[in-house]
């Protein structure tokens, strides 16, 4: 598809159309298509974390409240030359609530790819992270994702309530029939009772801790 997401003369640049000047897209709603990326994370660090840490043999993720990396969207540019001291970048996982109005949380699958395709295009690697909802977002977050690659994704808080872990399971099974990735990244548990039928495919699955896990073990074992 043709680029539509012009700067404009004169006019001050509110919804960062320079994040997509070069994008191709996907869909109705036109979400911006993530390049595929064939690097392996062996550790993660947060965003939150990343910006004071010198570990920069990491890749650096968004699995935290929304609060604390809203400024990257806000302020891009401050924080381009940090993101690209590490190894690479798991795209921003801005949030999906269910309750949120449909329209914003569409608008969070854009920003996601919109940060990452511009991530890219400033020769940071960047791995696609797909964050769903309920069923009406089961589509949506998989558009500009692309095919047959590594993807992300957080589990964290999407399995342990009965409620939450259906919806988990139902939207992962619709990802991978759809997007039928080679690896899959987890941060947060990866139980085989949900996972295991995709590792006997042939899927890699990379499982990460959590920061609250590692902190409770640790807790735990003091």
């Amino acid at each position: 598809m043709s680029q539509v997401n012009c700067t404009r003369k004169g006019c001050k640049d509110v919804f960062h159309a320079f994040m997509v000047q070069n994008a191709t897209y996907e869909g109705e709603f036109e979400i911006p298509c993530i390049s595929p990326e064939t690097a392996i994370p062996t550790k993660l660090i947060s965003f939150s974390k990343a910006i004071s840490r010198t570990d920069f043999d990491a890749w650096v993720h968004f699995y935290e409240d929304d609060a604390s990396f809203e400024r990257l969207w806000n302020q891009p540019f401050k924080y381009l030359p940090i993101l690209k001291r590490y190894k690479g970048v798991i795209a921003p996982d801005f949030s999906l609530y269910r309750d949120m109005p449909l329209v914003m949380q569409h608008w969070n699958i854009y920003r996601s790819h919109a940060v990452a395709v511009w991530l890219q295009s400033e020769g940071v690697p960047v791995i696609a992270n797909v964050r769903w909802g309920d069923e009406r977002t089961y589509e949506p977050c998989c558009l500009g994702v692309p095919k047959g690659a590594t993807i992300a994704i957080g589990s964290h808080g999407c399995i342990k309530l009965l409620q939450e872990r259906g919806f988990f399971i139902r939207g992962l099974e619709y990802v991978v029939n759809t997007l039928n990735p080679k690896a899959i990244i987890v941060y947060g548990t990866a139980p085989d009772a949900i996972f295991g039928k995709y590792k006997a495919a042939g899927i890699r699955i990379l499982q990460f801790d959590s920061d609250f896990m590692v902190t409770h073990r640790r807790a735990v074992s003091e």
